[in-house]
């Protein structure tokens, strides 16, 4: 089994999308509308901010959870006790974004939330009527004016070999939110687990784009869409010398969102946030 690639245009592209999505918990598309040119212009850009920025001026703030994360603090993904080998910016229309830095990576967070508001309509179209009645509103309603919607920029550093044993880029772990969305990064490392237990590579091809379900919407769906354990496992051989750069947009509801009986997106963000420590 492996996952395929969807064209975004292609007539029965969301049909074939959300069954991905059903059956792995993850969809790839291509020849989508985000522009690949403003991706790799961020590429660039942040890459030389994590090399010769002013990072420190933009550490982060507990309260806002904004700005920069340094390795050192790191997350350590739920059920392990070794930090994923990588630092991180968080990025909020709200909050603080070097300045030189600002236009891009806001464009592109515009850019991804309209292209994501539309994959989730696919997702409550194609989704069973049983299935649709356990929305409380509809799905693209749901990230309308949120500002939890959260912009990763991530840079997992070249291994050196001294790193702490069985510490990998990022150990496997579900997302939080309703989707993730995700330009293939300028390396491949990111795998789906799937039912078998077996790991499967995500197509990386520069210019694809990776979708996949979150706690969230698994929550909202009653269990039909899976949120799936990912990682991203460490290089070999000359990829070892290479940084990755990767811009995942986590797609959150408006807290006051009814996911369940159990949850509102609130309290079941907090409740998440309390689980890793970062609150």
């Amino acid at each position: 089994m492996k996952l395929e690639t969807i064209d975004y245009r292609a007539p029965d592209a969301a049909a074939k999308f959300v069954a991905s999505l059903r059956e792995t918990g993850f969809g790839v598309l291509s020849n989508h509308p985000i522009q690949q040119s403003l991706v790799e212009d961020i590429y660039a850009d942040w890459y030389a901010f994590f090399q010769e920025g002013d990072k420190e001026a933009f550490l982060f703030k507990p309260e806002t959870q904004d700005g920069f994360f340094p390795a050192t603090v790191s997350e350590t993904a739920k059920g392990h006790t070794v930090k994923d080998i990588k630092e991180y910016y968080h990025v909020y229309p709200w909050g603080r974004i070097p300045d030189s830095l600002r236009d891009k990576i806001l464009a592109y967070y515009t850019n991804a939330n309209a292209l994501a508001a539309e994959l989730l309509g696919w997702i409550e179209e194609h989704s069973p009527k049983d299935v649709k009645a356990l929305f409380n509103e509809p799905l693209p309603k749901m990230i309308e004016n949120s500002d939890k919607t959260l912009l990763r920029v991530l840079h997992y550093p070249p291994m050196t070999g001294s790193e702490e044993p069985g510490a990998i880029r990022a150990a496997a772990h579900e997302d939080i939110n309703l989707i993730t969305v995700l330009p293939a990064a300028n390396e491949p490392g990111l795998q789906v687990k799937a039912k078998d237990g077996t790991w499967l590579d995500v197509p990386s091809d520069f210019g694809n784009l990776i979708i996949n379900i979150g706690d969230m919407l698994q929550e909202a769906s009653g269990g039909y869409f899976p949120s799936t354990s990912h990682r991203v496992i460490n290089p070999e051989g000359m990829d070892k010398t290479k940084s990755r750069i990767s811009l995942p947009l986590f797609l959150h509801p408006r807290p006051d969102v009814v996911l369940s009986e159990r949850y509102t997106a609130d309290s079941y963000l907090m409740e998440r946030l309390r689980e890793l420590g970062v609150i």
